[in-house]
């Protein structure tokens, strides 16, 4: 068997191949891109709304441990809830209807249950603890199928008061 060059067979295969597009492959990257451009949008998106979900829980979470921190300060500003709010809600600015529930509570040194009354620790001294709970609603900033588009977003910290 010869084999025989000939310019006539290599310009029919070469030149007019590539130009009928018989033997191209420009147009596989272009359909790659189609088929993975909306998935990589979508993990894109997916990573910035769980990004944002962990960012707001962080802020309620340290907005909580704002406001127990200060009212832990002793017994008058673990009595002042209007304050141990303005102080929570002065750590997070940018959380919008953020809110803040403090509550305290009192045991006995001895391990009783206490009503925060100084009578009612006999032998034994009272121990208040503070309480904080925030909460806020984060809402999504796309519809997704199977997921709500708001979430609940909450905080809690507790701390005993100085005394």
């Amino acid at each position: 068997m010869e084999n025989k060059f000939s310019i006539e067979s290599w310009f029919r295969k070469r030149v007019l191949g590539y130009r009928l597009g018989v033997n191209s492959e420009s147009g596989q990257a272009q359909v790659e891109l189609a088929v993975l451009l909306p998935v990589a949008i979508a993990l894109l998106v997916g990573l910035i709304e769980i990004g944002r979900y962990a960012n707001t829980c962080i802020v309620v979470s340290h907005a909580a441990r704002a406001g127990v921190q200060y009212a832990a300060q002793n017994r008058v500003t673990a009595s002042s809830d209007a304050l141990v709010i303005q102080a929570a809600q002065a750590d997070a600015p940018n959380v919008a209807n953020l809110t803040v529930t403090p509550s305290h509570y009192c045991s006995c040194a001895n391990g009783t249950s206490s009503t925060c009354q100084p009578t009612d620790c006999s032998g034994s001294r009272i121990i208040e603890y503070v309480k904080v709970d925030t909460q806020t609603k984060m809402n999504s900033m796309f519809s997704y199928p199977g997921f709500p588009n708001s979430f609940t977003v909450k905080g809690e910290k507790i701390m005993r008061v100085s005394q």
